[in-house]
């Protein structure tokens, strides 16, 4: 029911950790994520560790969800020297293009420990329906 926009986005958080580089608004990292199925939603977990709240953007617009965060770096007070600096700074961002099958309207959002999990239902129209045959007529009648 997910589907990648960008094949290449992984090519590119390879080479970002590689370089060393962070994320900026103009070309923002990619953010590791999982989707699955869980009953009648989808469920999407984004690792956003050290990401306040506030930083955290979740847009849906037709059918494409667009997370976008930002973590910037602790304020050190003047004295402090900085000796190793490997956690990920910068812009992260997610594309995903989510299928008619769900509802858009009624997406949640929870922010725990690190980890943004949006849960997303199974819109009504498209769950498995009964259908029975009636009488001799052979009307057909569709049921919940």
């Amino acid at each position: 029911m997910l589907m990648r926009t960008d094949p290449f986005r992984e090519m590119d958080r390879i080479v970002q950790q590689l370089s060393g580089s962070s994320g900026t608004w103009s070309k923002p990292s990619v953010m590791p994520m999982d989707a699955y199925r869980q009953g009648d939603e989808y469920v999407i977990a984004f690792d956003l560790p050290g990401v306040s709240t506030e930083a955290i953007d979740i847009d849906v617009e037709r059918n494409m969800l667009t997370v976008k965060a930002e973590r910037r770096p602790t304020r050190t007070s003047d004295g402090v020297q900085m000796e190793l600096s490997e956690r990920p700074l910068g812009v992260f961002s997610r594309q995903i293009m989510l299928a008619d099958t769900l509802d858009t309207e009624r997406i949640e959002a929870d922010y725990d420990a690190g980890v943004l999990t949006l849960r997303i239902p199974i819109a009504e129209r498209a769950k498995p329906r009964k259908i029975s045959i009636g009488g001799e007529s052979g009307r057909k009648q569709i049921s919940d």
